[in-house]
């Protein structure tokens, strides 16, 4: 056994747009690539944010500019927020305060019963908001 070399896995890395994240991060390629009608597909695991995505390799290598992947929120788009309303994971809202679009991530309980939505807004990141608040 001490003899034995272990096969050291070379990781290939590659920079695609994480719609978890809603920027373009570096991504590491899991498996093989698998062939299929629309292409070569494969597991790509984004090294922020952990959540991986199925690519198609052969769309990837063909686009010279990657920001036609990349999909773009608008507030035409967008719910406008209001606390007083309730939103779905990923509903897409405009704060009007704020002058920001987001995408909501999740939903917490609060201590007091009440109920936060986290929001992933463009300019000002994570935000965590009330929702369903009864008057």
């Amino acid at each position: 056994m001490a003899g034995r070399k272990r096969k050291v896995r070379r990781a290939k890395y590659i920079t695609l747009y994480s719609p978890f994240l809603m920027i373009e991060t570096k991504h590491e390629l899991i498996g093989e690539p698998i062939d299929s009608p629309t292409g070569r597909q494969q597991w790509a695991r984004c090294t922020k944010s952990r959540h991986t995505q199925l690519v198609n390799l052969d769309t990837i290598e063909a686009q010279v500019d990657r920001s036609q992947a990349i999909v773009h929120i608008s507030r035409e788009d967008a719910k406008k927020y209001s606390p007083l309303q309730e939103y779905e994971i990923g509903d897409i809202i405009f704060h009007a305060v704020w002058d920001d679009v987001g995408i909501v991530r999740s939903k917490e309980v609060l201590s007091d019963g009440g109920v936060a939505i986290v929001v992933h807004f463009e300019k000002n990141n994570e935000k965590k908001l009330i929702e369903n608040l009864k008057a």
